[in-house]
């Protein structure tokens, strides 16, 4: 059985064979995890980032066509997938060109720690076989690329949609790099690139499919145009990324992993938590403020970003309760203290005083709302 896929370590000791104990080399790649929730709007020139896990939408230049991202159960017959990446144009192009300086992809990145097994930067370097579903509304060159990050480094590879709005596999091969190691380490390694639109500074050379130092105006050359009507919906499912060369006969099959087990994988990135007029121990904290201790489900590829509820005892926002159940609501600031790859504080540093409260004197932390967001810990790539 071909390598496809990341071997965990340790486990043949037990007696299974190693060839079966693997993890996916790409995380959500059949679309199934959105924490942030199905469906985002105005992606575009004000707004880039996730709605999907792991899968960003990035945009460079300021037109105006903008997006909607979901995730969406039209997937192609029969594979076994349930979910898909849509991306839909709600705001075309004002004039149906594109500025020459602009572009619009989905990106995927890879730790360093997690691409060790390719080689890069030897004379051993592994080919990489990426293998996809896509639904397009364009027929025509499409490009998907790989940027490596630690050596500024580009290959970029088309493929062809023959038929628009019907979902075609696409298994591509991508040399392997004799030049440049990556760094062994939780930082991004390489970006895998879906592009959408691209300007004149992007299509103004030769596509660059071999490896080489980059040059933008490789990047691109012939990609169609997704965002020139409002009727382009683009989907996307089925990411896979195996360790070898392979064509659309030879390619291992998709290694579907559990939920729960693609979840734990997404949550190491980005976790959030919802509340429902729930209720958690916090404690009086030098007599002038309380303080509250949250664990994550899933240790942080780092320490996150902690971006908290609006203050204030409105519905769907963080308030504190006295110990004797008297309501005090937010009358200082919350911030997020001592923020670590496991856990974080919220503390409330408002001058409790007032209030009677005593050094280590439990509170009961309350949120009111319905199914409210009251935290999110951010540690993309």
């Amino acid at each position: 059985m071909p390598l496809n896929t990341i071997p965990n370590k340790g486990l043949t000791s037990r007696g299974y064979p190693s060839d079966h104990l693997v993890t996916p080399i790409i995380i959500n790649g059949d679309m199934s995890v959105a924490q942030r929730g199905t469906s985002g709007t105005g992606f575009g020139p004000s707004k880039t980032g996730y709605q999907l896990d792991r899968f960003a939408f990035r945009k460079v230049g300021g037109d105006s066509a903008v997006f909607t991202i979901s995730q969406d159960t039209d997937v192609p017959s029969g594979q076994g997938f349930a979910n898909s990446m849509k991306i839909d144009c709600t705001t075309a192009l004002a004039d149906g060109s594109i500025p020459s300086s602009q572009w619009v992809r989905i990106r995927y990145r890879i730790e360093g720690q997690d691409l060790q097994l390719i080689k890069k930067g030897t004379s051993s370097a592994e080919t990489l076989t990426m293998c996809f579903w896509v639904k397009s509304p364009k027929t025509g060159t499409h490009i998907v690329s790989i940027y490596d990050d630690d050596n500024t480094r580009l290959i970029a590879k088309s493929y062809t949609v023959s038929s628009a709005n019907t979902w075609e596999k696409k298994t591509i091969a991508f040399e392997g790099d004799t030049t440049g190691t990556l760094t062994n380490d939780n930082s991004s390694a390489f970006r895998i690139e879906w592009h959408l639109q691209s300007g004149a500074d992007y299509q103004s050379g030769s596509l660059g499919t071999t490896w080489h130092a980059f040059d933008s105006t490789k990047t691109s050359v012939g990609q169609v145009n997704i965002g020139d009507s409002t009727a382009n919906n683009f989907f996307l499912t089925g990411v896979q990324l195996e360790v070898g060369e392979f064509d659309s006969t030879t390619i291992p099959s998709f290694p579907f992993e559990s939920y729960e087990s693609n979840l734990r994988r997404c949550e190491r990135y980005f976790e959030n938590q919802t509340a429902n007029g729930s209720c958690q121990i916090a404690h009086a904290f030098g007599g002038s403020s309380a303080r509250c201790y949250f664990q994550y489900r899933t240790k942080k590829r780092t320490a996150p970003t902690i971006t908290l509820a609006t203050a204030g005892n409105g519905d769907g926002e963080i308030s504190f309760l006295t110990k004797g159940g008297a309501y005090v609501g937010t009358i200082g600031t919350h911030q997020p203290l001592n923020v670590a790859i496991d856990r974080f504080n919220i503390d409330d540093a408002g001058g409790y005083g007032s209030t009677g409260w005593s050094e280590g004197d439990a509170i009961f932390f309350y949120v009111n709302g319905n199914n409210y967001v009251i935290w999110e810990a951010d540690a993309e790539l």
